[in-house]
């Protein structure tokens, strides 16, 4: 089924215009509430970078196993560096899904109070200003992202900064995913199985082919892709979690292309926001009332990055 997800500007926001920027703010928050899903135009992360980055993806995935496995640090636990074919898979789920990945994350200046809190990003050799580009189009998710979480404060009727001192050099990723050709049929495994975000919210710059899907409230799985020029943004557990399940955290997968297109190729580059680990993920005063009674007991974003990651295989318990 075609997805019906609603797209929004997110200029209005930035707008001067008051009643421009409340509509942006009601209709994220609805979206969220809803679908748990939007797309945004007007986001202000520059296409040439995103095109030169994914050219450059297309080639790192395209070397040879043994010189990828040389950028594969597995105690990172996935977080920085080459993550190989099947080593990731969803929680709950048994099978490894069908894709490697390349992951980095925050840089802090070298004078900064807090250096040396994440483990420093991964450089290639074989490919030039692969990692350094990949650093720009990191920050310029971030940019973008910390608007968006602005608008969300103001949804739920918080500070509108009240995520800002959370996020600054927060331990988010940018993640760049390779689905390889399905040579075999597959036992029961899929390009991304069933799956929620682990983060606060997920910001995904287009896909070189069509397979994501999200579940609604009606138990359907919608096709979702974003129109040109647009980005997909969803609300991830981290956000469920703080706001009691008033914003959604939807179920989301990809699936395998038809049997005719098992040969082709898929790349995709989703930022994970998340805050940095201190984060008290306790639930909104707000958000829990007689309607909606307290969900989750209190743990802060570290803890539950753990957690998680423990779940989904990529670190040992």
């Amino acid at each position: 089924m075609s997805s019906s997800i609603p797209s929004i500007n997110l200029q209005d926001y930035l707008s001067q215009d008051n009643a421009l920027k409340s509509a942006f703010i009601s209709e994220l928050g609805k979206a969220y509430e809803e679908f748990g899903f939007v797309t945004v135009y007007n986001h202000g992360i520059s296409d040439d970078l995103v095109n030169r980055y994914y050219k450059k993806v297309e080639q790192f995935f395209s070397l040879p196993e043994e010189q990828k496995r040389n950028y594969e640090i597995v105690e990172l636990a996935g977080q920085r560096g080459y993550t190989s074919f099947g080593r990731e898979h969803a929680k709950g789920s048994e099978a490894p899904d069908l894709k490697e990945f390349w992951q980095l994350g925050q840089e802090i200046p070298a004078d900064h109070a807090l250096a040396g809190l994440y483990p420093p990003n991964v450089f290639i050799k074989e490919i030039e200003g692969f990692t350094e580009d990949g650093i720009s189009l990191f920050q310029s998710f971030e940019k973008t992202g910390a608007i968006l979480l602005r608008a969300i404060a103001d949804y739920l009727k918080l500070d509108t900064e009240y995520f800002s001192d959370k996020i600054e050099f927060g331990n988010s990723i940018l993640r760049a995913i390779h689905y390889p050709p399905i040579t075999a049929e597959p036992a029961s495994s899929i390009r991304a199985e069933r799956h929620e975000d682990i983060n606060l919210i997920t910001l995904l710059v287009g896909a070189s082919a069509d397979g994501l899907q999200l579940l609604n409230k009606q138990g359907e799985w919608l096709n979702i892709k974003a129109p040109e020029g647009h980005i997909v943004v969803n609300v991830g557990d981290m956000l469920q979690r703080l706001t009691n399940n008033v914003l959604s955290s939807t179920t989301h997968r990809v699936v395998n292309p038809p049997r005719e297109l098992w040969h082709t190729h898929r790349y995709s580059i989703p930022f994970f926001l998340h805050p940095k680990s201190e984060m008290d993920l306790t639930c909104l005063p707000s958000c829990v009332s007689d309607a909606n009674p307290l969900a989750y007991q209190p743990i802060t974003a570290g803890a539950y990055l753990e957690e998680r990651l423990i779940e989904i295989g990529l670190l040992k318990k």
